[in-house]
């Protein structure tokens, strides 16, 4: 008779498997809760005690930890010397291991104290996965409630082919896997270096994406585990399935709207397309914020996502229906609004609560690994800046500054920007050289740019950029300063009454 050890938390499908299990003649061995269900649906269940001779102990803690168990498990069937030690031990051989972990990120998700998530940690349940898993060419591991029915199909059919042993096996691995990432993310949290030597980095579940930048390529949306709540697995409450372009503006848009949020001059509005802002405003309300961060290039913002640091109401709703767009995310909805956004089915409309700050770490895939840094979350205050030349700008005018710095810190490097009170003018982005992105956010500003501030997100090479930003009236210009040729900068600011600062830091960004 095979001998079958089944104990799970997530009792989903047991009871058709068992059914199944004994109807081919299977002994259904158990644990806990997991036996009293089986029992309670008629099947015949041998509790796991009958097999080790010891009772449960330490509050369930140690169960299934003995050599009777893990034996039967890990003895190769083509070693007759394996087989013999099981038959003078009286230990029987264990054919099919059904097993799911203790819900130890649920347990994190929902807050618990820190005593009751380390009770959520299993060992006995991951020791019987990780040994059947091993052992997967005697033995059959399943995981996944969902694997039942083609487990019981194959059985039924009389053997379990070599790559099904083998896909389960994997899957086992991979749950071990993600479930040790999981904790070694709970108990290094607020560790000292963010970058430690090696890191465990678990991705899953993963929700299949309509495509990726591009309809030809395949994507899938991985949560981290360990991580906050956050746009993967957010559902929009109205719209369409977010797509993987949708994610990457939104993360985009978000990121900017939370500097603003920063500054406190009010709702932060930004228009982002293809990773970059097109528009960008702070007002006094939702509305305002968005109409100007629109207006401020209603071209670009065509197609676009939306991110408003302020909950999104009737008469905002109904802006944001004028122009076609993706995604809107706000720290929530009216019922109103909600209503308006109707109209427009496919508009995705995303409810996450602030803050918006990036992840501690950001990553980039490269060919044969990932690249791994802080995340950018320096923001510098004008009291922090160094007044470069001669020409020294009010207290208004920095102020306004800090708006135009946190944007250039955001738009893709090469960056520059133009703005006046609190609204982007002009915004040049991803260029490859610094001074053909001066020259288009120059350019759309037009003559706006006259009494504007400019900001960029590295420092001027050479003094072209301060020349051009003078000839089309800028009246402040801020950027990291550092280069070998900053003195031409200098005269170049001074020679055109142009208040120059340099913050000290620069903020590339040549990715999301």
């Amino acid at each position: 008779m095979p001998t079958a050890l089944i104990s799970c938390h997530d009792k989903t499908g047991l009871v058709p498997l068992g059914t199944g299990l004994v109807r081919l003649g299977y002994r259904l061995v158990s644990t806990g809760g997991t036996a009293r269900l089986l029992s309670g649906a008629a099947l015949p269940v041998t509790p796991v005690e009958a097999l080790t001779g010891v009772p449960e102990m330490l509050d369930g803690r140690v169960k299934t930890l003995h050599p009777a168990v893990h034996a039967g498990v890990l003895a190769r069937r083509n070693r007759p010397d394996d087989m013999r030690t099981l038959e003078r031990l009286g230990v029987d051989p264990v054919d099919l291991v059904v097993v799911n972990l203790y819900p130890f990120a649920q347990a994190l998700a929902r807050g618990e104290p820190h005593e009751r998530i380390l009770e959520e940690i299993d060992v006995g349940g991951v020791a019987l996965v990780r040994a059947a898993a091993k052992n997967y060419e005697s033995v059959l591991v399943v995981v996944d409630p969902a694997r039942y029915p083609a487990l019981l199909h194959e059985l039924e059919a009389g053997a379990v082919s070599v790559r099904l042993r083998r896909e389960l096996a994997a899957e086992a691995f991979a749950l071990t896997a993600a479930y040790d990432a999981a904790i070694h993310g709970y108990l290094a949290a607020g560790a000292t270096d963010p970058l430690p030597p090696n890191r465990l980095l678990a991705l899953g579940p993963g929700s299949p994406l309509r495509y990726g930048e591009n309809p030809h390529q395949r994507a899938v949306a991985y949560r981290i585990p360990s991580s906050p709540p956050g746009l993967v697995g957010t559902a929009p409450v109205q719209g369409k399935p977010l797509s993987f372009n949708n994610l990457a503006d939104a993360q985009a848009a978000m990121a900017l709207a939370a500097d603003l949020h920063r500054l406190d001059r009010g709702v932060a509005a930004v228009a982002v397309k293809h990773m970059t802002p097109c528009g960008a405003a702070v007002a006094p309300d939702a509305r305002t914020a968005y109409r100007s961060a629109h207006d401020a290039d209603p071209v670009s913002i065509f197609g676009g996502v939306v991110a408003l640091t302020a909950p999104v109401d009737g008469a905002t709703a109904r802006e944001l229906v004028e122009t076609f767009l993706e995604v809107v995310v706000a720290p929530g909805f009216t019922a109103e609004a909600l209503e308006v956004l109707a109209r427009k089915p496919a508009l995705r409309a995303l409810d996450l609560p602030l803050p918006w700050g990036p992840p501690p770490v950001a990553y980039t895939a490269v060919l044969g690994g990932l690249l791994a840094q802080e995340a950018d979350t320096t923001l510098e205050p004008p009291s922090t800046w160094t007044q470069a030349g001669r020409h020294a700008a009010s207290p208004e005018a920095l102020h306004e500054a800090a708006f135009a710095w946190a944007l250039a810190k955001h738009a893709r490097s090469n960056a520059v920007v133009v703005t006046r009170e609190g609204v982007s003018l002009g915004i040049g982005a991803g260029r490859v050289n610094r001074i053909d992105a001066a020259r288009q956010a120059l350019a759309q500003a037009g003559e706006a740019a006259r009494g504007a501030v400019l900001a960029s997100d590295g420092f001027f090479p050479f003094g072209d950029v301060m020349e051009a930003a003078a000839r089309a009236g800028v009246a402040l210009a801020v950027e990291p300063g550092g280069s070998r040729r900053d003195a031409e900068s200098i005269a170049a600011a001074d020679a055109g009454g142009v208040a120059l600062y340099f913050t000290g830091v620069r903020h590339f960004r040549h990715g999301a």
